[in-house]
């Protein structure tokens, strides 16, 4: 009896890390795996779609003005002007990849980094970041893109507005609205850790100020930033199929929702010139949110062990 004790007790060592291991991947949902499939795939499609043996997405086949899908050569049909469906939403993948990721990461870094400062140097400072901000959160989303690219990209038959600059103008004003979302929430992250043990050592041993920033709050604040903006790639890419919609977007089918904006008169004879971009949109917002409620979940959970 001795014996068998002692061999059992020899083994648990060795089977522990194993069942530690397998505890841990069987911890993450399936909602982990499809969602991040989903998007890998359209990051996959924004950086080599160029690369895929695709015809040209504004290329007309005239011998194919609305197919069906699951015809000969154009697996997911066609427009009623002849455009290649398949084509269509892995370029609309790259641009409006692009345009939400970029919006992101910019509005995200310089409204973390106004947030940060302002929650941790506080004073007046703080006073006016949170009245700009205020300010800015008033206005609704769409109403402020809106305005800036009805007047930074003005467009008539004199004066058209090409497309990269449509592009560039939109990315602006979706990096604008992003600022005060993210530096909202990176200001009252850093209120939560700027008082912290660590963070009061390290000021009363006379650590620089950014080198405390750099070093103690920012990787704590990281994860909540983190969270929002994957929630806000999703609202980044509605906003962009609203203005597609309403005309002022990227024009010509180049993204997702200006495909929506130039199929909604066809849906009638076309039906899938709607579905397939709204999917498309729907099931990329869906999975960014899904990862945004995973990190939240997450740092939750860290936040309760600190």
């Amino acid at each position: 009896m001795s014996e068998q004790t002692t061999l059992t007790a020899a083994e648990s060592p060795e089977a522990t890390p194993a069942k530690t291991k397998e505890k841990k991947v069987r911890k993450r949902p399936i909602g982990f795996y499809i969602a991040g499939s989903w998007l890998g795939l359209v990051v996959f499609a924004a950086i080599f779609g160029p690369l895929l043996p695709l015809p040209q997405w504004d290329e007309s086949f005239y011998d194919y003005l609305g197919a069906r899908p699951g015809t000969a050569g154009h697996i997911l049909g066609t427009t009623q002007d002849g455009y290649d469906m398949l084509a269509g939403l892995v370029n609309g993948a790259k641009i409006s990849a692009s345009v939400s990721f970029v919006a992101v990461l910019l509005g995200g870094g310089i409204g973390s980094f106004i947030g940060i400062t302002s929650a941790y140097f506080r004073g007046k400072f703080d006073m006016v970041v949170t009245s700009i901000f205020n300010v800015m959160l008033s206005i609704p989303n769409l109403v402020l893109s809106l305005a800036l690219l009805s007047v930074l990209a003005y467009s008539d038959a004199d004066h058209p507005a090409t497309t990269s600059r449509r592009v560039l103008v939109l990315m602006l004003s979706l990096t604008l609205v992003i600022i005060p979302i993210l530096g909202r929430i990176a200001r009252a992250s850093t209120l939560q850790w700027a008082g912290r043990e660590f963070v009061l050592a390290s000021k009363s041993m006379g650590t620089r100020n950014f080198t405390i920033i750099r070093k103690h709050i920012l990787p704590n604040v990281a994860p909540a930033i983190l969270a929002i903006g994957f929630l806000a790639i999703g609202s980044v890419i509605i906003v962009e199929g609203s203005l597609s919609i309403l005309g002022i977007g990227v024009p010509g089918g180049a993204s997702w929702g200006s495909m929506l904006a130039n199929g909604r008169g066809n849906i009638a004879f076309s039906p899938h010139e709607v579905y397939m971009p709204s999917m498309c949109i729907a099931f990329t917002v869906i999975s960014s949110n899904w990862f945004g409620d995973y990190v939240r979940r997450k740092l939750d959970l860290r936040e309760a062990k600190i």
